[in-house]
Order: structure tokens, then sequence, then C-alpha cells
């Protein structure tokens, strides 16, 4: 990718280029399970938004007095916003812990056809099998960072006028997080400390919010949304070798 590209705009790029990586031949086997896995999840949870959707924007709707109820036409798309993100955050969380041991192999076998050098071990079932505990533990460590924060907005989403900020901010958190979230797997395979990616993404701030934000648009599109998950695990380790490499 040209130096010249803005810091902002390769995020786009990464994700696109991710997407046509996963039809490159010998890809298919590790997208297989991770998508089944998916669109199952994703099916039940559709079948649960559907029957629970306007009860889950009905509690979040702040109380107005009749004389201001003709702000509800003016909220009620914000609190829906608000409710389609936390379906969002839910699907993608249980999705990714689902997948995380296939998206760290994924991760890994991209970065080795962009390198077009082989440093990591030759594929095996035993080489996947001996991944869950340690992705399953980095997979549990985002929560330790995510729950606290998320917790924090569904508080303020409560607070009647102050929850004008709710839906805005989860945005801003949900772009950080997609981009933490993806990165995390090529970081971990280099065995790069928690805490040591996260100020490796901060260093990268402009490119880290542009790749987020793509891959936060991507996912909120149904059905796109379970392609988009490995395209985004792809784009991350595109991300980690080309921004990694401009630094040497």
């Amino acid at each position: 990718m040209s130096n010249l590209t803005p810091p902002m705009l390769s995020g786009p790029q990464y994700l696109a280029e991710g997407l046509k990586l996963l039809f490159q031949p010998g890809m298919r086997r590790f997208l297989l399970l991770p998508l089944t896995a998916n669109l199952l999840l994703f099916i039940g949870m559709i079948s649960l938004a559907v029957q629970q959707f306007s009860q889950w924007v009905h509690a979040f709707m702040p109380a107005l007095p009749s004389w201001l109820g003709f702000l509800s036409y003016i909220l009620w798309p914000l609190f829906v916003l608000l409710v389609l993100i936390m379906i969002l955050f839910t699907f993608t969380m249980l999705a990714n812990i689902i997948a995380a041991p296939f998206n760290g192999l994924l991760a890994e076998k991209v970065e080795i056809m962009v390198r077009g050098q082989d440093t990591f071990p030759p594929f095996s079932w035993a080489e996947l099998i001996a991944m869950v505990p340690r992705t399953l533990g980095r997979e549990l460590r985002k929560l330790a960072y995510f729950l606290p924060r998320a917790a924090g907005l569904f508080i303020l989403s409560l607070i009647p006028v102050v929850n004008l900020a709710a839906a805005p901010l989860w945005i801003l958190f949900g772009i950080w997080m997609m981009c933490v979230q993806y990165l995390d797997y090529p970081a971990d395979n280099h065995k790069l400390g928690w805490n040591d990616m996260l100020a490796w993404l901060r260093t990268k701030r402009w490119q880290s919010l542009g790749f987020g934000g793509t891959v936060y648009l991507a996912l909120m599109i149904p059905v796109l949304n379970i392609v988009m998950m490995p395209a985004a695990v792809a784009g991350a380790a595109l991300f980690w070798v080309r921004e990694r490499d401009n630094e040497s």
C-alpha cells in the first residue's frame, strides 16, 4: 500500500483486500467451521431480536411528559440505533469467542500468504487444539476490557436526558473495539502482550479508527456480517504486516 494513502483511508483498503484474500486457494478450510458456527448463532440472535426488539427499545426510551410527547418521534430512531448497536456487540462478542482459535489460525495463514514466507508451525489439528486455551484466554482478556466500559455506557443509557449521549459514545467505543478485537489475533500470534498491543494501536490512532470504523459498518449489515468477520481477521493481518513493516 502506498505511503501516500491517508492513514484514515488505509482501514477500508485493508478490509477490502482481506475479503479478496479469503477466496485464494487453500483458504476455504479455515473458513467453513467458523462460518457455520456464526451462521447458526446469527439465526438464533435474529430470532430473539425479532421477538423482543420493540420491548427493548421501549425499555430504554425515557419517559417524557405529555407536553414533550412530540420528542418521542425524534428520539425513537436514536434508541432503535442504540438497541441495534447492543445486539451487534453481543453477536460479535459471542461469535468471536466461538471462532477464536480459527481466527488466530486464519490470521496466521494470511500473514504467511502476504509475506511469502512461513515462520509458523505447519497446520495440524493438534496445532489448532493447542491454540484453544491461549486464544480463549485472550478472548476473556478482551471481555475484561470491554465489560466495565460497556457497563458504564449501559448505565449512562438508562439516565434520562444524559442518555442522549449514549448512542454516539457506543459508536465511538464500538469502532475502537472492532479494531482491538481483530488486531489482537495477529498480535497474539506474535506473542505481543495485551497492554503493548493497545499501546501500539494508540500510536496508529487514525489507521485504527479507519479500520475499526469500516469493520463496524460492515458488521451492521445483516447476513453480510457473517462473511465480514473472517474478512476483518484477514484485513487485520494485513494491517499488522504493513503497519509493522512501515516502522522498520
